[in-house]
């Protein structure tokens, strides 16, 4: 198996260009095999309230955002101080994984990569409970194209949680289109 030491910046395997998955992605400059270490995730490490302040969820183009939890007190914002690792895009079928190593990120191959593949692995962003159906659409949505997309970059829920929050779209649906309560104004 391939070292799992870290990669010198002369010595990165991959290129950023633009990706058909979303913006800009890595691309492997040469064939990585299996179990390569390919690049440390790094950049400012802030606390989850810092990241909070910075990119509160209400507005969806803030949902671009190149964070990475590392653990319950820390993330790494890699739009500071970051390096190429922030263009690795998500897809539900990855060729790379993330590991977390004594609250260091790198990213690892976990299976052999042809040169000129893109660089992918499984986001899996945490749930709290509180996301619904349209937020795996509009916000989170995954554009991979794998055979087996799961169609969000939220982390993979049973099928019964699915069928929960498919029961709460469908109430909230209803409730949406039930008829006012309120009397209908005529216009001239």
């Amino acid at each position: 198996m391939a070292s799992r030491s870290r990669v010198a910046k002369e010595e990165q395997s991959f290129v950023v260009r633009r990706s058909r998955i979303a913006g800009r992605g890595a691309f492997a400059t040469r064939d990585i095999a299996k179990g390569d270490r390919i690049i440390e995730y790094v950049g400012e490490r802030i606390s989850h309230g810092v990241s909070d302040e910075r990119y509160g969820d209400v507005d969806t183009d803030a949902h671009h955002t190149f964070l990475f939890n590392v653990n319950r007190s820390v993330v790494i914002d890699a739009s500071f101080g970051g390096n190429d690792s922030r263009f690795i895009n998500h897809s539900c079928n990855p060729n790379c994984e993330s590991e977390i190593e004594k609250g260091r990120v790198y990213i690892d191959a976990i299976r052999n990569i042809r040169k000129g593949d893109e660089l992918t692995y499984d986001y899996a962003y945490g749930r709290d409970g509180t996301e619904t159906l349209e937020d795996e659409t509009d916000i989170y949505v995954c554009r991979c194209g794998a055979k087996k997309c799961r169609g969000t970059i939220l982390e993979p829920i049973t099928k019964a949680e699915r069928k929960k929050l498919e029961a709460k779209a469908k109430v909230r649906h209803h409730d949406k289109h039930a008829p006012s309560r309120e009397p209908q104004r005529r216009t001239k």
